[in-house]
């Protein structure tokens, strides 16, 4: 790729981050360090959904080089190579429209690297002169290497023609991207304003177990999805509860389920049957049930923490609101509006778990510290 069209895409990265960036600078919030990790993360969920958009409008190769379109900056530029593929293939993977979609993702992406580089910057910097807890610069320099390796998982979701372990990794990078700008978000928050010990310690190390196991889950379930979506196997069961018409259906494990091969094919390069769609379509669909008993649990204990209560009721309504969107995919012949609202609630939910792991341990933690905890009444909080 020429230096100039390289150039191009660095400043539109820049451009890109510059208007959080001003828009922080410009508040009334006098921590505008504790701003950027919200908005940061704000932007990473805003590009988890805009991610799943692009993969489910089959945009994923609307340019099919990386970083730019064509070995140009935008589509505007590779509008006669583009114009060239859609006469080829008017329904295919590269269109004018994907092709911006696509793009779009990736400016995204780049201004969410220069904003991460910026938080990396001003947490060693304020870290060098103040040593405050709040600029410890651990997790903002992990932040920067994660999402270069991020990165690196987009450019071979490109290079390698959309590889479905490639994807699906992918996806849960960014997922991971979002919940450690969580866990990051909820440190500030707590600096900021630390919770009143509590006497309730069994509970909370009991619920502490359950957030983790309820983190586990909900990472598996995303794989499993991530796996649905990456393989095109939606629809293939088109009712609910039953698929084919029964409760357990003929199924293709050992193809459905092997990590490395291409799209559509086996790992000895046959086509895919759809027995083994089917299986990953059914085990992601039983498996939410025990991504609902667990975090349904988890909900019920942390609700009653009252300074838990508002992330246990947000967690059981985002949930419920999972449930109904992946059945609704199902019955509505996966309309796109609900399977993107899907990859939302998924998201959503990685938000909520990593808040409520965050919430759950530091608070854990004061309370251990505390030496006059014995004198406070059960689950009292300021």
């Amino acid at each position: 790729m020429h230096p100039s069209t390289l150039l191009q895409l660095a400043l539109m990265g820049l451009f890109v981050a510059s208007i959080p960036l001003t828009m922080v600078w410009l508040s009334a919030d006098a921590n505008k360090y504790r701003k950027l990790v919200w908005v940061m993360a704000f932007l990473t969920f805003d590009l988890i959904v805009f991610g799943g958009f692009t993969r489910l409008t089959d945009s994923g190769l609307g340019c099919p080089d990386w970083p730019g379109c064509y070995g140009a900056a935008n589509p505007f530029i590779a509008h006669e190579q583009i114009a060239a593929a859609e006469a080829l293939m008017p329904t295919g993977p590269v269109t004018k429209v994907k092709a911006w979609i696509e793009m779009i993702h990736r400016y995204l992406a780049m201004g969410i690297g220069v904003l991460i580089m910026a938080l990396m910057f001003q947490s060693v910097r304020q870290w060098r002169k103040t040593h405050q807890q709040a600029f410890a610069p651990a997790l903002p320099v992990a932040l920067f290497l994660f999402v270069c390796v991020q990165g690196a998982f987009g450019a071979w979701t490109v290079t390698l023609k959309l590889q479905p372990v490639i994807v699906t990794i992918h996806l849960l990078l960014g997922m991971g991207l979002l919940a450690m700008l969580v866990w990051l978000g909820g440190r500030e928050d707590y600096l900021l304003h630390p919770p009143a010990p509590s006497r309730d310690l069994a509970g909370l190390r009991a619920l502490r177990t359950l957030a983790l196991l309820a983190a586990i889950v909900v990472v598996l379930q995303i794989a499993l999805g991530g796996w649905v979506s990456t393989n095109y196997a939606t629809l293939a069961c088109d009712e609910f509860p039953l698929c084919d018409g029964k409760f357990i259906p003929e199924m293709d494990f050992e193809h459905g389920f092997t990590l490395w091969r291409e799209l559509g094919k086996t790992a000895a390069g046959h086509y895919l049957q759809f027995s083994a769609l089917v299986a990953i379509h059914w085990v992601h669909r039983n498996f939410a049930m025990i991504v609902a008993l667990v975090l349904g649990l988890a909900a019920w204990r942390a609700a009653r923490q009252p300074a838990l209560r508002k992330t246990a009721k947000l967690i059981a309504a985002v949930l419920l609101a999972q449930l109904f969107t992946g059945i609704a995919t199902v019955f509505f012949d996966f309309p796109l509006a609900i399977a993107v609202l899907h990859n939302a609630g998924a998201a959503l939910l990685v938000l909520l778990v990593t808040m409520l792991n965050y919430k759950v341990k530091h608070l854990l933690d004061v309370s251990q510290r505390t030496p006059a905890n014995a004198d406070l009444p059960a689950n009292s909080y300021r």
